[in-house]
């Protein structure tokens, strides 16, 4: 282990902002991150998630569904209640749980931005148009948010994306929130 996974978190991220809470990535971070990312590349290969995009794909999004209506669903719908106990959300939630809070909620979605599964509702059910979405699907690349503070769990985090691939190509993005803080803790699991 590096000396610098065990610095507190104030010298891994540095420069809060007040009550903004925004933080900046140091190098040692980014290098824990880009070893995050792999692992989150690894779920993503995961059968169980190919099989959930390919899936989404073919029945494309909720007819009529869009964001502004997203956001009327709730939790209790059997709409929500399907993408969020299905097989890949449940194999996320396992993920996660196994992550002992290094890793905080994960979605993921089809070609169209929409919905396939996720581990918490989301904001929005589409994310088409959206860097998380576009860069990893359009150019098979993975994507890293700015750190921000969840104000509700008051823990910094950042977004990851990956793309979920079949056949070497791009069918689908997988996106995982990564508690900031965890990092900083040595005994953090991968």
């Amino acid at each position: 282990m590096t000396p610098t996974l065990r610095m507190p978190l104030a010298l891994l991220v540095i420069g809060l902002a007040g009550s903004l809470g925004a933080v900046d990535i140091t190098p040692d971070l980014e290098k824990v991150l880009a070893q995050k990312t792999e692992v989150l590349k690894g779920w993503a290969a995961s059968p169980i998630v190919v099989k959930a995009v390919l899936d989404r794909n073919e029945k494309g999004p909720i007819a009529g569904m869009d964001n502004e209506k997203w956001k009327s669903v709730r939790r209790t719908d059997d709409v929500v209640k399907d993408l969020s106990q299905n097989g890949a959300a449940k194999f996320l939630g396992r993920k996660i749980s196994e992550s002992d809070g290094l890793y905080l909620r994960a979605f993921l979605n089809g070609a169209r931005g929409e919905k396939a599964a996720f581990t918490e509702k989301t904001i929005s059910y589409l994310h088409a148009g959206q860097a998380k979405f576009d860069v990893p699907f359009t150019t098979g690349k993975t994507w890293q948010g700015k750190p921000e503070l969840d104000t509700v769990t008051e823990i910094h985090g950042v977004q990851i994306a990956v793309p979920v691939l079949s056949r070497g190509k791009p069918v689908g993005v997988l996106v995982v929130g990564v508690n900031l803080s965890k990092l900083s803790n040595p005994s953090s699991k991968p």
